[in-house]
């Protein structure tokens, strides 16, 4: 006789076995998109941290509007903006952008500040979270003119068809410091940190969100922070002083920890998208970037095409414990040649191909996502 647990069970393969398409290209549409409406960490940034710290922890006003910033954490542009490079046209000589770019990042951000806090390193704040501060701030920016015109904070109004959003976040939240290193507030699991990413979700889409694009978590064992000693793994260094001398436990948690909560991604976006009905109307693609990033890792010539060998288990700034006295490898001259920027951030060539990729997503045509 089969017990209602199994019943259920066979309920949910089914529905993942056969109503979950591959693509649905004729829903998603990359030149139907005129805004790009990103929230995440320094994997995303562009400007926020580098403001707020400037202010002294002071929040930005609503209205503020960031233009392009190439001091972020890959060494120059990052995914977002490669991706509105790569989905402009030009015409007459003229380059014109199709997308809009709005990006809410805040390097050192985690999910949730109830979830896994994150003190800023000698300042008397935390670094402002997803749930907590980037989507209230993109909520208070809709009402809003940019500061000093009298233009609407966004060019193209936004529709529940015309506006994408992407989620990248956990990097932090899984790191030393937090769940890594056994910090996070007593009581709270990898679940509760999964759970957060679909809270997002919820206010985005309460606000009018239609079309979400969830990245999974990055392989960041194979991160020079987080690598083993055969992979090249850092010793002390800029985000870890002093870092244990274990780094094959090190290494093997965090493999650990990324493959679980990206199984977890993997089964809870179908789940909640076709049997709790949590996003009616709503179109959800995961982006399976731990894959991309290992298929650069494992391939690495077919990606890298610096002027010096392709490499994977370097990095290209070298800094001091501090952070200070820090250099280029080949005196910045070979930059497309890494995988990794730092010890712990992908280079700004690893950010065009995660871009190029993310396009494909957009357009509903690409292996590397899972669309519901």
């Amino acid at each position: 006789m089969i017990t209602k647990a199994l019943l259920a069970l066979s309920l949910v393969t089914s529905v993942l076995t056969f109503s979950v398409p591959k693509r649905q290209s004729s829903v998603w549409n990359v030149a139907n998109f005129k805004s790009l409406i990103t929230f995440g960490d320094s994997y995303t940034d562009e400007n926020r941290l580098s403001y707020i710290l400037g202010n002294n922890g002071t929040l930005p006003a609503p209205g503020t509007y960031f233009p392009e910033g190439l001091n972020t954490a890959s060494g120059g542009r990052t995914w977002p903006r490669f991706t509105v490079q790569y989905t402009g046209t030009t015409t007459n000589g003229i380059w014109i952008p199709q997308v809009d770019l709005y990006d809410y990042a805040v390097s050192g951000a985690v999910c949730s500040n109830n979830i896994t806090p994150r003190n800023v390193s000698g300042r008397d704040f935390l670094f402002p979270a997803v749930l907590e501060y980037e989507v209230p701030a993109f909520l208070a920016d809709r009402g809003t003119v940019r500061n000093g015109t009298a233009q609407t904070y966004f060019s193209t109004a936004l529709s529940a068809s015309n506006a994408v959003y992407s989620l990248w976040i956990g990097t932090n939240d899984l790191g030393v410091g937090l769940f890594l290193t056994d910090a996070q507030i007593r009581g709270y699991t990898l679940t509760d940190y999964v759970e957060c990413n679909f809270r997002v979700f919820d206010q985005l889409y309460a606000s009018g969100g239609r079309y979400f694009v969830l990245f999974n978590d990055a392989p960041l064992q194979l991160a020079p922070l987080y690598a083993n000693d055969t992979l090249n793994g850092t010793g002390s260094n800029q985000y870890w002083n002093p870092k244990p001398e274990n780094h094959t436990a090190i290494a093997e948690k965090m493999h650990e920890y990324t493959t679980s909560v990206n199984t977890m991604f993997r089964y809870q976006a179908p789940y909640e998208m076709l049997i709790a009905g949590r996003y009616p109307d709503a179109h959800f693609a995961v982006f399976n970037v731990w894959q991309l990033l290992s298929d650069i890792y494992d391939n690495p010539t077919s990606y890298l095409n610096g002027s010096h060998p392709a490499n994977v288990t370097g990095y290209e700034k070298h800094c001091n414990v501090n952070g200070t006295a820090c250099t280029l490898m080949y005196d910045g001259t070979s930059s497309d040649s890494f995988m990794w920027f730092d010890e712990l951030h992908p280079s700004e060539q690893t950010d065009r191909i995660i871009a190029r990729t993310f396009v494909d997503v957009l357009n509903g045509n690409s292996s590397y996502a899972n669309y519901y």
